[in-house]
């Protein structure tokens, strides 16, 4: 595999940690690694981003399952090139695994520039995504206590219509 990249980083990400591998050196040579492991925290993330700064890094690569590695973008996102990789395009050989070798098999991938990025919206795209899909949450939560008053009403042979319902429901006054 050629290198691209001199001073790259993959980071595996979890729920309370991230390992964090970056391998760097000139690009005919076996790169030199060096790996840390920090917290999810804010905190931690700072630190993270100040130690890759450190280390001259220019882009870094994470997988992405679950949404874990939301915080790290957001932190990250000013300072580096980043790549979000499908875990599933990513796979390392069956075997023994560990945090240190999944980072370090993704920093030789980026290396190489074997790893084809997913697309991540702007943030502005990301928080409008956010509070939509809240607010479709909301208001099937809504439709849902509608219906469960509805029954409860008609099982005590109270006959009013969901018109009237959702009226008083939204405006807080009985529909007239």
């Amino acid at each position: 595999m050629e290198a691209m990249i001199e001073r790259c980083a993959g980071l595996d990400v979890h729920q309370e940690t991230v390992v964090a591998c970056v391998l760097f050196g000139p690009l005919d040579k076996k790169p030199k690694p060096s790996i840390e492991t920090f917290s999810t925290t804010t905190t931690g993330l700072l630190a993270l981003s100040d130690w890759l700064a450190t280390l001259q890094v220019s882009d870094v690569v994470m997988e992405s399952t679950g949404v874990y590695w939301k915080p790290i973008w957001n932190i990250l996102e000013g300072s580096f090139h980043l790549v979000l990789a499908n875990a599933r395009h990513v796979k390392n050989v069956p075997g023994r695994k560990t945090d240190v070798k999944d980072a370090e098999w993704l920093a030789k991938l980026l290396r190489c520039g074997l790893i084809e990025s997913n697309f991540v919206p702007p943030e502005d795209i990301r928080d409008l995504r956010d509070l939509t899909r809240y607010r479709k949450k909301l208001i099937h939560h809504r439709t849902s206590e509608q219906n469960r008053i509805h029954k409860i009403l008609q099982d005590a042979n109270i006959k009013l219509t969901i018109r009237s319902i959702r009226h008083f429901w939204c405006i807080g006054t009985p529909y007239p």
